[in-house]
């Protein structure tokens, strides 16, 4: 008598000759819809929630900095009413992430991510972003309590060699930690503005689809999900030209890799979100663009009914699409659902774990 049908079996080795070793692929599995797409949400924002809390506190006559507790009580009140619609959500260390775990705000169904980056960084000679870690937090930490991803920003300007250096050497090194304790990293990469230019000027719109497609090219090898820019912008270049831009980024990134949302409104949202799930895309990481008019209600129940009804119904709306049109993670990787499930590992596997 045998158990089970070991015909079609493969060994572990064929994940791990990809660097899909167990914890990777356990944080892949929290993380992503049955069908291996990413719905994941957002909420690790710090400057902006500040800044939109501060505005309703002004508008409600209040001239003042939202206190430590109202900044986490905001999202915490954003986490339970969206949370439970999205495979995955993003949380930072500063004001999210223990009082996420400790008030249950994130259901144990849903995969937990933790934001590395500090949000405030520090600065070039040519006055470039260099990226830096949250003081006080880590890969290690995250890892001990409990998250299944974690995830660095990293502003990236490959023709700003100082601060491309610094933030490649930051990359370089999260990725290495992230395989020395098993834990699934997302890279996020967004171009910047140089030398007084704002986002809106045409010098910077003019080069940021060859940024982000560049910056995919040289960075997305060093983590397991690469989190991406709409390579260009809607209504200035022609639909051909984004979806050109679009395949060009889904050629050159090695992992898989979703749209961020970068605050744009939600209809545009909406839009990039299909042309980047035709062009290759698994899913999405947004944020501002499904919950940032919950600042502008005047009231709690008010704010409770924008999350049930238009803020849940937007996040609904792109996980039928990512679900429908997205490319699965593990097909980034070369394997289809049956290969996952036909592997099995040798006797005595653990004791070469972990191999970092």
């Amino acid at each position: 008598m045998t158990f089970g049908d070991g015909s079609n079996r493969q060994g572990a080795f064929v994940l791990a000759s990809k660097g899909l070793t167990p914890g990777k692929l356990r944080g892949l599995q929290r993380i992503s819809n049955a069908g291996g797409t990413l719905t994941m949400l957002a909420l690790d924002q710090n400057n902006s929630v500040v800044d939109m809390a501060g505005k309703a506190l002004r508008r409600a006559g209040e001239d003042r900095t939202p206190t430590y507790e109202e900044v986490v009580e905001a999202k915490l009140d954003l986490m339970r009413g969206l949370a439970t619609a999205a495979s995955g959500v993003l949380v930072d260390p500063y004001y999210g992430a223990w009082s996420a775990v400790a008030s249950g705000s994130i259901p144990p169904h849903v995969g937990l991510l933790l934001r590395l980056e500090r949000t405030k960084y520090e600065m070039s000679a040519r006055n470039a972003p260099m990226a830096t870690i949250e003081p006080g937090w880590g890969v290690a930490k995250a890892k001990l309590m409990g998250a299944d991803a974690v995830k660095l920003l990293a502003q990236f300007e490959p023709t700003e060699p100082e601060s491309a250096d610094a933030n490649f050497a930051l990359v370089e090194k999260v990725y290495d930690e992230c395989r020395k304790h098993d834990i699934l990293l997302l890279l996020e990469a967004v171009a910047f503005p140089l030398n007084g230019e704002t986002k809106k000027d045409d010098s910077f719109l003019d080069r940021k689809a060859e940024t982000v497609i560049e910056s995919a090219r040289v960075l997305s090898r060093y983590c397991d999900i690469y989190k991406a820019e709409f390579p260009g912008t809607l209504g200035r270049e022609s639909d051909q030209q984004l979806q050109d831009n679009l395949l060009a980024l889904d050629a050159v990134s090695e992992r898989p890799w979703v749209l961020l949302s970068a605050g744009v409104d939600f209809d545009d949202y909406l839009v990039q979100v299909e042309m980047a799930l035709g062009a290759g895309a698994s899913g999405v990481l947004g944020g501002r663009a499904f919950w940032k008019e919950y600042f502008e209600q005047g009231d709690a129940a008010s704010r409770e009914a924008f999350l049930a009804g238009i803020a849940r119904k937007r996040l609904a709306q792109v996980d039928e699409l990512v679900r429908a049109e997205g490319t699965p993670w593990f097909a980034r990787y070369g394997f289809v659902a049956e290969d996952l499930r036909a592997v099995r590992a040798v006797e005595g596997w653990h004791f070469r774990y972990p191999t970092a």
